[in-house]
């Protein structure tokens, strides 16, 4: 069974919300190599000595340290590489498939429910809505200097939803910079805080005070930022919502 490594996705954190063949293979695996964001719940269904913490907060492993760790243990296990929500969306699951390649590894990859449309669905804000709004874009928050790969203007200008992962350190930031490329401040923002954990909320407000009150409600990750009209109208009632 050695030789061959799962790329698997773990989806945004519920245990429910595993895959079929995801929880065939955390079952079936030797060793699992998980990141950070897999969420505390999932990792509860993992037996101790089968888990590998790799996350780069708790493990302080850099990528490249993480992709030899991957090959030198699939010599000998079965390994599966748990990654949070979808392995290739901010998850580096490209990155390391390339350099198992270039390795002479098998892999197979498992896709996983991504935050990016799960999170606000669980709250009732659908990404899109054919009376608002046809296209969403998912953009990372994390970008650390200001030197950006991100077309603030064209995003600003689109018109769609925008959705924010890994956004929150950056919020008031990347706030600004749609408010700078033409966004209307008064665009309506929401934040899901912890979103399938049983322990989440959901913050309201706009461009120009949805940083203030992140701030003034101690936010804390992993949230989902959702910009744009499509959460002026979420299908549930605050009271009904269970997150």
């Amino acid at each position: 069974m050695s030789g061959k490594v799962y790329i698997v996705g773990a989806g945004p954190g519920d245990p429910s919300l595993l895959t079929i063949r995801a929880l065939e293979l955390i079952n079936e695996a030797d060793l699992i190599l998980a990141d950070d964001l897999i969420g505390e719940e999932i990792k509860k269904v993992i037996p101790e000595d089968k888990l590998m913490d790799v996350g780069k907060k708790t493990s302080g492993l850099g990528q490249e340290e993480i992709n030899r760790l991957i090959v030198d243990l699939t010599r000998e296990k079965k390994v599966v590489r748990l990654k949070g929500g979808d392995p290739f969306l901010f998850g580096r699951g490209g990155e390391e498939i390339a350099y198992l390649k270039k390795n002479g590894v098998k892999f197979e990859i498992v896709p996983g429910i991504t935050s990016a449309i799960a999170v606000p669905e669980i709250v009732g804000i659908p990404v899109t809505d054919r009376n608002i709004t046809s296209t969403f874009t998912v953009i990372t928050g994390h970008e650390k200097d200001e030197s950006s790969r991100i077309n603030w203007k064209a995003l600003a200008e689109l018109g769609g939803t925008i959705v924010i992962l890994m956004g929150v350190e950056n919020l008031k930031r990347n706030m600004d910079k749609l408010r700078k490329n033409g966004m209307d401040p008064k665009m309506p923002v929401s934040i899901i805080e912890k979103g399938v954990t049983g322990s989440g909320r959901v913050l309201h407000g706009d461009l120009s005070n949805i940083a203030e009150i992140a701030r003034e409600e101690d936010l804390s990750p992993p949230a989902v930022i959702v910009v744009g009209e499509v959460t002026r109208f979420p299908l549930y009632k605050e009271e009904e919502i269970k997150i």
